[in-house]
Order: C-alpha cells, then sequence, then structure tokens
C-alpha cells in the first residue's frame, strides 16, 4: 500500500476548511435571499420536507462509514481481491437498499395527508406531496452513489472529492440564484439539487472507476462476510438515527404541532448550529484512514490519546473563535440577517453550538470506535439519551414552543457525553482525565480573558452591517494575537502556519 503524502492529508484539510467556508458564507448570503422570495411559510415547508425525507436516509445503514474503514483494512494488508469482493458485496446492498427506499417512499407518500392534516394548508400539502416524490428518487440514487466518495476517502484521495463538491456548490447557488430571480419556487429548489447530486455522483464515479482503477468484482458470495459488514454498520446505522432526533426530529415535531413559520425559525437556529459542527468535522474526517492503520498497527492507548488531544485542540482553536463570535454579536447578526422574527434562532443556535462543543473535540474517540469495531455501545447510548430528549423536547412544545424542542434535545445530548467519556475511559483505554488537562492547557485561561475584552467591544455603538463587522474584525485579531501569545503550543503555531498556502515548505506539517 503506497503511503499518503503529507500533503495529501493537509490539502484534505484546506479543502474541508474551503468548502465549509464556502458553504457557510454561501448559506449565509442565500437564506435570507431564499427567505424574501418564498416567505416564512414556504421556506419552513421547504425545511421540513427536507427534514421528513431525511428519515429515509438511515436506510444507508451506515454503509458509507463502512466502506472506508473496510476499504482501509484490506489497502493496509494489501488484499486486492478481498477489497474487490467486499465492493461488490456492498454495491449489491446498495441495490436492494435503493429499492426499499422507493418502497418506504411510497408508503409514507400515501400517509401525507394524515400526517400533516393538521398544520399544513392544502396548497402546502399539494406542494409537500411533489416535493416528497422527487426527494424520494432524489434519495434512491445519492445514498449508493455516495460509496464513491467514500471508496475515494478510503484511498485516501480528499483533493478531487472535494474539489468537485466546491464546484457543486458554487453551480447550485448561482441556479437557485436565477431560479428564485425568474419566482421558482420550493419546489425549483428541490429539481436543482436533485440534478447536481446526480451530476456529482457521476463525476465521483468516474474518478473511482478512470483515475484510482477500482474493481467491483464478485470472487466468491459468503454470508457470514454479509454478517461481518452489518454487524459493524448497523451500529453506524443506529447512530445515524440519532443524527436524525437530536435535529431534523425538532423540524418534524414542529410541522406537525405548530405550523411551517416555527419550523423556518427553528431550522435557521439548527443551520448555524451545525455550520459550527462542520468545521470540526473538517479536520477528524481526514484522520478515519490514519487511525484505521494506527489500530491495525496496536497503537497503544496512550497514543491514541495524544492524537485525540492534538486533533481536538486544533478543533477547539477553530471552535472558540467561531463560539465567542457568537455569543457576543449572534443576535445582532440574527437582526441583521433575517429580520427580528428569527430572534430566537439566535438562541437556539447558541445552546447547539455549547452543547455540541465537547463531541466536536473528540471526534477522534468517535473514529478510534469505528476503527475497532466498538460502535455499538456509544449507538445505543445516543439513541437512547438522545431519544429522551427529543421526545421530552415534543413535550415541551406546547408549553415552551420552539426552544422547548431545543432545550430537551440538548439534556439528551448532555447525558450522552457524560456516559460515553466515562467509556473512553474505562473500555477504550483513553485516558480522559490527560485528555481534558492537556486539552484546555493555556487554552482556558485565554480564552476567559478574550471573552472579558470581547464584553466591552460589544459596547461599541450602533446596529448595521458596518458595526457589526467591525466588532467581530476587532474580536477575532483580539483572539488570534491572545491565543497565538498564550494559547497555542509551539507545535500548534506551526500547523496553522503550514495550512496557509504558499508558505515555506520547511514549516510543520501535519502528521
Amino acid at each position: 500500500m503506497k503511503p499518503t503524502s503529507k500533503n495529501e492529508l493537509k490539502l484534505g484539510v484546506i479543502l474541508n476548511y474551503t468548502t465549509i467556508i464556502i458553504t457557510v458564507l454561501v448559506g449565509l448570503i442565500l437564506t435570507p435571499f431564499i427567505i424574501n422570495n418564498l416567505g416564512d411559510a414556504e421556506y419552513g415547508l421547504y425545511t421540513l420536507m427536507g427534514a421528513f425525507v431525511g428519515y429515509i436516509t438511515v436506510l444507508d445503514f451506515g454503509l458509507n462509514n463502512t466502506i472506508i474503514r473496510f476499504v482501509a483494512r484490506y489497502r493496509t494488508k494489501e488484499d486486492k481481491i478481498g477489497e474487490e469482493n467486499f465492493l461488490a458485496t456492498v454495491m449489491s446492498i446498495y441495490g436492494i437498499i435503493s429499492i426499499i427506499i422507493l418502497v418506504v417512499g411510497m408508503i409514507l407518500y400515501l400517509n401525507l395527508d394524515t400526517i400533516f392534516s393538521n398544520s399544513l394548508t392544502i396548497e402546502e400539502l399539494e406542494k409537500a406531496k411533489l416535493m416528497f416524490i422527487i426527494l424520494i428518487f432524489n434519495i434512491a440514487f445519492t445514498l449508493p452513489g455516495g460509496s464513491f466518495k467514500a471508496i475515494s476517502s478510503a484511498y485516501e484521495h480528499f483533493v478531487f472529492p472535494r474539489v468537485a463538491e466546491i464546484i457543486k456548490y458554487i453551480i447550485r447557488s448561482l441556479l437557485v440564484v436565477s431560479l428564485l430571480l425568474y419566482g421558482g419556487d420550493s419546489i425549483g429548489l428541490v429539481i436543482i439539487d436533485t440534478i447536481m447530486n446526480l451530476l456529482i455522483i457521476s463525476v465521483n464515479t468516474y474518478y473511482v472507476f478512470r483515475v484510482l482503477k477500482v474493481k467491483f468484482k464478485f470472487h466468491s458470495f459468503k454470508f457470514h462476510f454479509v454478517k461481518e459488514v452489518f454487524s459493524y454498520s448497523i451500529w453506524i446505522f443506529v447512530f445515524s438515527i440519532v443524527g436524525l432526533l437530536q435535529w431534523q426530529f425538532g423540524q418534524v415535531a414542529l410541522g406537525v404541532l405548530l405550523d411551517t413559520t416555527s419550523v423556518a425559525i427553528y431550522a435557521v437556529g439548527v443551520m448555524l448550529g451545525t455550520y459550527y459542527g462542520t468545521f470540526s468535522s473538517a479536520i477528524s474526517s481526514v484522520f478515519m484512514p490514519k487511525a484505521t492503520k494506527m489500530i491495525v498497527n496496536k497503537a497503544t492507548d496512550m497514543e491514541l490519546t495524544l492524537m485525540m488531544v492534538k486533533i481536538g485542540r486544533f478543533s477547539l482553536l477553530v471552535l472558540l473563535l467561531i463560539l465567542g463570535n457568537f455569543l457576543l454579536f449572534g443576535k445582532q447578526f440574527i437582526l441583521l440577517w433575517v429580520g427580528n422574527s428569527y430572534h430566537l434562532a439566535w438562541l437556539i443556535a447558541l445552546t447547539i453550538m455549547i452543547v455540541y462543543t465537547i463531541p466536536l473535540v473528540q471526534s477522534f474517540a468517535n473514529i478510534i470506535l469505528e476503527a475497532k469495531a466498538l460502535f455499538k455501545y456509544k449507538a445505543i447510548v445516543y439513541i437512547s439519551s438522545i431519544g429522551f430528549g427529543a421526545f421530552w423536547g415534543a413535550m415541551l412544545v406546547p408549553e415552551y414552543g420552539i426552544y422547548g424542542m431545543t432545550v430537551g434535545t440538548s439534556i439528551g445530548w448532555l447525558l450522552s457525553i457524560i456516559i460515553m467519556n466515562i467509556y473512553y475511559n474505562k473500555v477504550i483505554g483513553l485516558n480522559i482525565f490527560i485528555f481534558f488537562k492537556m486539552l484546555l492547557s493555556k487554552i482556558l485561561p485565554a480564552y476567559i480573558f478574550i471573552l472579558i475584552i470581547g464584553y466591552f467591544i460589544n459596547y461599541i455603538e450602533g446596529s448595521s452591517w458596518t458595526n457589526f463587522s467591525i466588532k467581530v474584525l476587532l474580536f477575532s485579531i483580539i483572539y488570534i494575537f491572545i491565543m497565538s501569545k498564550f494559547g497555542m503550543k509551539d507545535e500548534e503555531k506551526n500547523t496553522f502556519t503550514s495550512l496557509i498556502p504558499f508558505k515555506r515548505k520547511n514549516n510543520a506539517e501535519i502528521k
């Protein structure tokens, strides 16, 4: 197996962040544009149907993550026949999944009137049905199509798929603007998303077959092999249900219990909160194959702990900059961005960001669980605690409205975080005490001081975009200066510097 160059990993992180920055910036620009052109109710309907259909995506059964782990393992062992047989088996499974998706989709379609009879108007129901049909078709193709991106990740080829995603997102954004300027509606948006997904699948398929020279070939079929695949992926599948419960369930619950305008407000808060999470996952995602190799090569518990600290600190330094800005100036941003009617979205997003921070900086522990095929316990813990939180949130909606949903889900998250850290320490062997000690070393006191300064920056009078930009710029400059002087280690300074294009090659790189 040819080792992946440091530049490939570095470019993978850079392109991940490029994708995220473009996604966030374009999303921030497009969202108020879409809301203004569609209206609060139709925008809520658009996000509601996306969330509702999102439940069917769990029929992926975690196979994309399984592909990354198994292909990385076969490549480490240089077992080409095993890899070909595995991929052929997985694609056959995906064919069956696509058929199941269409059947499940048809059943749900026939019951949409009953599900949303109390919250959607007749006109909204008609649009919802049409969007649902298109989205089901979309998912039936994009779930198996996503396997080609997973294969590229397993081969540690991060550049091409991410460049393709960047181009796709830019083109998609231009098409959305054009559509809405010419009077298009939410159905048109769904059609654009479907077309762009099919195009990106085609491009990734070409890359896997023509450039990486990957083959899908049955050499033998053994039932125990399929059982091994599902014994690993089933718990990732369960965990994917958690992903739906934590935020998308709230949109569906609000759509059923309240109205589409409430869904729109909640969706905006969730969108900002999940944007926050993507800045961390950009780092951890490129380390999945490396983690698998560390496990195969029998890395010690302390080596894995130190790697988690390294990635965690890097993630935390980025996350705290975003969190500080949003904590201090987020209300003003929401007011300027989408208007005062969405003021509650700030509190929803802030709650998500705070609760989300610890799981994000511990994302490498999640990768270790996947690499060691020990995902079962975490899946059970999360489905139980976050499922409880989602249920409790729905119970709070009649009395506390939109924020009741957020509070309930957050309680579930906090329970899962506590339980999983005990598991990491007692069962996996990660030294959680050392992790938190090294994670917060120097960073925490520096951050407290930075927030105090930021508190006084917020007293700069004004409510315009210019005023907001000045505050964010001042806070960010102060954050970077103080963190680089007092919060970062020398290795981290070199790592950040190495991620800046055109810097000298002798800068330290991600190892």
